[in-house]
């Protein structure tokens, strides 16, 4: 895997630790009352809103396709952070332990995007980004499924697979615009 995917990678997630960071001095760490399935929806509003922004060509709201992937990035390393803290944890968490928590999750799914890009050979680079985030609502689809069994499987992987996936589908679309 190249040095660039790495660098690109890290430049885009920088940009989405910054707002995490700024949002979090704003509001606190509020978002810690959502459940994992309202997160889902969450992302789901945004995944859902990049793919209308790619298939119409008239917009009411002037925000485009990278705020919506930068806000499922964010919300996918909530989602990994909720998914991990015991039920006794504070709702109020110190704002430089909440970036500390964000920082393992994304160091996570930076080296599940490392090896899965040694093994893909970086398809990524191929891929549409109307594709990336059919993959996205895709992943989402399957998330919602677990959720509704009770976060039971058979043989597929957890909810965190799916949401490290889609934070590594966002990513790699944000890296893709940024070369258009």
């Amino acid at each position: 895997m190249s040095q660039l995917t790495f660098q690109q990678y890290d430049h885009v997630t920088a940009r989405c630790r910054e707002l995490f960071q700024r949002k979090t001095k704003d509001y606190g760490t509020a978002w810690r009352i959502l459940r994992l399935p309202s997160l889902t929806d969450q992302i789901f509003i945004k995944a859902q809103r990049i793919r209308t922004l790619q298939d119409n060509q008239t917009r009411k709201i002037d925000e485009d396709e990278k705020s919506e992937f930068i806000g499922i990035v964010n919300y996918c390393l909530i989602a990994l952070i909720q998914d991990t803290l015991d039920e006794q944890a504070p709702m109020d968490l110190d704002p430089a332990y909440a970036l500390q928590l964000y920082d393992e999750q994304l160091n996570q799914c930076r080296q599940l995007m490392a090896d899965k890009n040694h093994d893909y050979g970086e398809a990524w680079r191929d891929m549409r980004i109307s594709s990336l985030t059919d993959l996205i609502l895709m992943k989402l689809l399957r998330v919602k499924q677990i959720e509704d069994n009770a976060g039971k499987t058979i043989v597929s992987e957890g909810v965190a697979a799916n949401y490290r996936d889609m934070l590594n589908y966002s990513v790699f679309s944000l890296i893709k615009l940024e070369l258009l």
